[in-house]
């Protein structure tokens, strides 16, 4: 397994934790180390490994999944870790691409609704509402307004697999900080290398049905183009990721600086 920024920090039950630091920024400037983390969902977290969560120091955990998707596996989290809920798809028709898991138990249902690029194309559109729902923005704003304020940190943000709502978090945030549209992309894409071997029973046994394993990595893992779909939104709606950031999220500009003092350390 490849380590460096964006490695996995190896706690087997939560297999897309990731510290978001080490990448290399503007002006010779690092991401700070542990002080934000990327993850897929705290729920079945075996005891030890929920011990090796609690060696990280958090003070906030964010949650952007929907009210279903927390109420069926709520967060198993260390004493003392304030929970913040925010539903970035609460505006969203089906809530998307929350509900696309239970298609994969059943491959007929999931070839009309998924197959022949259909999932790709859902996936896409999703990473476009992450920048235009009404839900999205007030949820974004809140998480980064709170990540301005040293106080809630070590923080961690996560959803279900950690890959999409997580994914366009450390997406814009990175890019804030000036870190470069090649680590933001690699940064991105490492969730395939957490995520799919995890759902390895459930891709197994949904090919065995006769599934097209196409839909399966298409649902559970990621592809560029998701991502090039939100940034575009962005560029198109806004021109810039700081216009975003203002406009869009009413982080205004000395917030973002707060931010790039919080979250960047000299190289």
């Amino acid at each position: 397994m490849r380590e460096g920024p964006g490695a996995s920090l190896g706690i087997a039950s939560v297999a897309n934790l990731r510290d978001l630091g080490g990448y290399t920024a503007t002006h010779g400037s690092v991401v700070a180390d542990k002080l934000i983390y990327r993850s897929d969902q705290l729920n079945a977290v075996s005891p030890a490994d929920l011990n090796k969560v609690a060696t990280l120091g958090l003070k906030t955990a964010f949650d952007f999944r929907t009210e279903a998707e927390r109420d069926h596996a709520p967060d198993m989290l260390p004493p003392g870790v304030e929970y913040v809920w925010l539903d970035v798809l609460n505006d969203a028709p089906g809530a998307g691409p929350a509900q696309l898991g239970s298609l994969l138990q059943d491959p007929q249902k999931a070839d009309a609704a998924l197959g022949n690029g259909k999932a790709e194309a859902l996936f896409s559109q999703a990473y476009r509402d992450f920048v235009t729902l009404a839900s999205a923005k007030s949820a974004y704003h809140r998480f980064f307004a709170a990540l301005s304020n040293p106080g809630n940190g070590p923080a961690l943000f996560h959803c279900t697999t950690g890959k999409d709502r997580t994914g366009w978090a450390a997406a814009s945030l990175l890019t804030l900080l000036g870190v470069s549209h090649a680590q933001v992309y690699a940064d991105y894409l490492r969730s395939n290398e957490y995520i799919l071997p995890a759902y390895k029973s459930l891709i197994d046994a949904f090919v065995a049905k006769g599934g097209d394993p196409e839909i399966t990595t298409a649902v559970l893992g990621v592809r560029k183009p998701y991502l090039d779909a939100a940034f575009d939104e962005v560029d198109r709606r806004y021109g810039s990721i700081e216009s975003y950031f203002e406009m869009g999220l009413s982080i205004d500009g000395a917030t973002q600086e707060l931010l790039r003092k919080r979250f960047l350390v000299a190289g």
